[in-house]
């Protein structure tokens, strides 16, 4: 596995980074063990990992643009989502070394036989797969909570952003986090499921496609270790028959073209009822068509190319199974005269079950619209999805909220396109994985509850 950053724009190769050997990968397993122990014995450290935290944060706001420019080079995300990426970064770091008290406090519990509570304690050295679409972001989620906790980790990240993982390592231990406390590695599968089988590895998080979650869930469930699981989605965005259709004008275009439309959690089906069938086609063409493709770190750029070249070719290759079996190409799929890994914004329409695009989930700016003659049928559309990741619903607040209700997700929006913050848990149901990230939810992923009890005598 070749760790470069290949600049989807320029498509030159910018940096080469050598693999880890084994050797390295002891080592790093040593000292993260080490520092698991050292922690785990030392009740001060805790008021130490907050501040380092408070700094890790006052580095990424300060460098906010020299980091965001590292990752439009890694994968081609545009210059300003960049920069939000790195902000809300600093949010999570922030969030987690203010909660650290409040959420390590001990948890009592009712009883009648005697006194009995339950600690939080750290369980190990964790193994991080990571993704390219948010080479920071993806990282942040998993190691700020795992850090307060005293979980050192382990972080194999995507080959192709290995500049951003470097750099967000590399920020880390300038904030003065203690050797071992995240250990960025470029090692193969197969060094991964060595660092998995090791006895000094207690879990093991993953964002990724589902056949790299199988692969690590397998792994890890043959050794005994606790996962979670963050494997994409195919998610709906429903439109009630009491939408506020100046709203949905305003969201809907980005909640399919933001980053390109690589985001797991973007909507990807459309389901619009008859009567507002046209109308919401032509909302869509009219923002797809207005878009300015170009270079990422151009502030006037509004799309950017895709993060790869096999990206491009798979996403080329879906599109045209889709067509294949009868959908319909209502705007776009045509070729994009720019050297860059571009791909047109893409509106297909007339998918039907039978068709083996209707249970896929396509990475890029391609949005799949779907006509339904009443509710009930767009909760049954809906729900018919191998995915259970996010869901948005447009009407009327409560009706909107009454139907995402019945959406088998992890999470739904009301009037809004997906979004994430520190305090809001993150994760999904189904073949799009399980466990979750961000908030106190997230938090406890990894943590010892630890029963202490005294009887009555």
């Amino acid at each position: 596995m070749a760790y470069k950053t290949i600049n989807p724009y320029t498509n030159e190769v910018e940096k080469e980074f050598p693999n880890a050997t084994d050797e390295e990968l002891e080592a790093v397993l040593a000292k993260a063990h080490q520092l698991y122990l050292d922690w785990r014995n030392d009740s001060e450290s805790l008021e130490d990992r907050k501040a380092i935290l408070h700094r890790v944060a006052d580095i990424l706001r300060e460098r906010r643009t020299e980091y965001a420019t590292i990752m439009s080079h890694d994968m081609g995300k545009l210059i300003g989502e960049a920069e939000g990426e790195v902000d809300l970064c600093a949010d999570i770091c922030d969030y987690y070394a203010d909660k650290a008290d409040e959420f390590l406090k001990p948890r009592t519990l009712e009883t009648d036989a005697g006194k009995a509570y339950y600690i939080k304690q750290s369980t190990g050295v964790l193994v991080a797969v990571e993704p390219w679409n948010f080479p920071f972001y993806q990282i942040a989620r998993v190691f700020a909570p795992n850090f307060i906790i005293g979980n050192p980790m382990i972080l194999k990240d995507a080959s192709n952003c290995p500049a951003s993982a470097q750099a967000f390592a590399d920020a880390v231990l300038e904030a003065g986090a203690p050797e071992g406390s995240l250990n960025n590695m470029f090692i193969s599968y197969d060094q991964v499921a060595k660092a998995i089988a090791d006895k000094r590895v207690s879990g093991v998080c993953l964002t990724g496609s589902e056949r790299g979650g199988m692969s690590v869930a397998a792994e890890a469930g043959k050794n005994l270790k606790k996962t979670t699981m963050e494997l994409g989605g195919n998610d709906a965005f429903i439109i009630l028959d009491d939408a506020d259709w100046d709203l949905v004008k305003e969201v809907a275009p980005q909640a399919r073209l933001y980053n390109a439309g690589q985001v797991c959690t973007s909507s990807k089906r459309f389901i619009v009822m008859a009567d507002k069938y046209d109308e919401f086609l032509e909302v869509l063409k009219d923002a797809f068509s207005a878009v300015r493709m170009g270079d990422p770190t151009d502030r006037t750029t509004t799309l950017a190319p895709l993060n790869s070249k096999s990206a491009k070719e798979k996403l080329e290759k879906q599109v045209e199974l889709a067509v294949e079996n009868g959908a319909k190409v209502y705007y776009g799929n045509e070729k994009v005269d720019l050297p860059g890994q571009f791909f047109m914004p893409t509106i297909l329409t007339d998918i039907t079950p039978d068709n083996p695009i209707f249970d896929q989930e396509m990475f890029g700016p391609v949005a799949s619209v779907y006509k339904v003659n009443s509710e009930e049928e767009a909760i049954t559309l809906a729900n018919n999805s191998s995915y259970g990741l996010g869901n948005t619903v447009f009407g009327e607040p409560e009706h909107a909220a009454r139907v995402a209700a019945k959406i088998e997700t992890g999470m739904s929006w009301i009037n809004s396109g997906w979004a994430s913050l520190p305090e809001l848990p993150f994760g999904g149901v189904k073949n799009s994985g399980y466990g979750r990230e961000l908030s106190e939810l997230g938090f406890n992923a990894f943590v010892n509850e630890h029963l202490v009890f005294e009887p009555k005598r």
